[in-house]
């Protein structure tokens, strides 16, 4: 089956060409094209995602990379044509959604709505990856999300877990902005720590010692706000447990020990996940997996507990958002016969 895949959940333009086939317990991806124009320079000078700018690019972008998709000597004639209808930002939603009904009827082939999320989850599968065993545990990681699911087979899973308050990616921007770094900040402050000393400062990990799975990551964010504001007396250094003097702090510093805050609350609450259900395969996915740092911190962890394991984290170009995962997606919805509402679903969930 070829599938014709348009993402415009967020602030990536995307279009992609995919060959699947193997049926939901072993599919098979072929890539034939992965399109993706980004609006990072666009938005930077606003330090986020302006919804109404996201929606102009991509009314811009998306026929210029159709006509470069035409152009590169692939055979068109799709079977599906595969849309992001949710979750992400409404604006940005429509117009990849009525990109692919204008497309439906012209080129008279199947449409079918697809969840972003659900994307995410399969993106390891579009590297051929075969040792994806199960049970498996899934952690999808964004600027909107982070959730843990235990992963029955590819077409099946069940939530166990998510954020109460603010995403890890969202956690990043916002504490990225406090350090006086550009958008995007995941990035940023991953290139930042490597200068630093993650032992600096002990930052609070929330809900890291609750027996559930859910996570909080709105705390960790107020308290490198508050780190700034108090004052550096004696008490504020036994509150965070200054391993140097105050004045000695560099942002350096700051940053390690905030990411560090971060993978120890995503490692632990993950691989307790991991052993609980006996998972024989751990899966990361999202734009937050593309951190090196955060890689390595896993890898690190499941050889000390020597855990027997496969790890799957695809590449960074299929970690963050582009149009190749919304066809795998489409392609094991197809399957499964799950069909969405063609209409944007700014708050859709998995």
């Amino acid at each position: 089956m070829k599938i014709l895949a348009i993402e415009t959940s967020c602030d990536e333009t995307a279009i992609a060409l995919v060959d699947a086939k193997g049926g939901v317990k072993q599919p098979r991806f072929k890539i034939e094209k992965n399109l993706v124009a980004s609006q990072i320079k666009i938005h930077r000078p606003f330090g986020g995602v302006v919804p109404n700018l996201a929606k102009r690019e991509h009314l811009k972008n998306l026929p210029i990379l159709f006509k470069k998709l035409v152009a590169s000597g692939y055979s068109l004639n799709p079977d599906l044509i595969a849309v992001t209808v949710g979750p992400g930002l409404e604006p940005a939603l429509w117009t990849g959604i009525n990109f692919a009904k204008e497309l439906h009827k012209k080129l008279k082939i199947k449409i079918l709505g697809v969840n972003h999320l659900e994307g995410h989850l399969y993106s390891p599968k579009l590297e051929g990856n075969k040792n994806l065993d199960f049970p498996a545990i899934a952690l999808i990681i964004s600027g909107g999300h982070t959730i843990l699911l235990n992963v029955k087979n590819m077409a099946s899973w069940k939530k166990i877990g998510e954020t109460v308050d603010d995403a890890v990616g969202e956690c990043y921007d916002k504490t990225a902005r406090l350090l006086n770094l550009p958008y995007p900040g995941g990035p940023e402050i991953e290139k930042l720590a490597k200068d630093g000393d993650p032992n600096t400062i002990q930052f609070p990990r929330p809900m890291i010692h609750q027996k559930n799975y859910d996570f909080s990551f709105s705390g960790l964010k107020t308290s490198v706000l508050y780190f700034f504001r108090e004052n550096k007396n004696e008490e504020f250094v036994k509150k965070y447990k200054l391993s140097k003097k105050p004045e000695k702090i560099s942002k350096a510093d700051i940053a390690a020990s905030f990411q560090q805050a971060v993978f120890d609350v995503l490692t632990i609450k993950t691989l307790r996940a991991v052993k609980e259900i006996k998972a024989k395969s751990l899966i990361i996915g999202g734009g937050v997996a593309a951190n090196r740092s955060l890689q390595k911190a896993f890898k690190k962890k499941i050889k000390k507990e020597n855990l027997k394991l496969n790890l799957f984290i695809p590449s960074p170009k299929f970690c963050t958002d582009n149009a190749a995962i919304i066809a795998a997606a489409g392609y094991i919805s197809f399957l499964k016969n799950k069909k969405m509402a063609l209409k944007a679903q700014a708050n859709l969930n998995l």
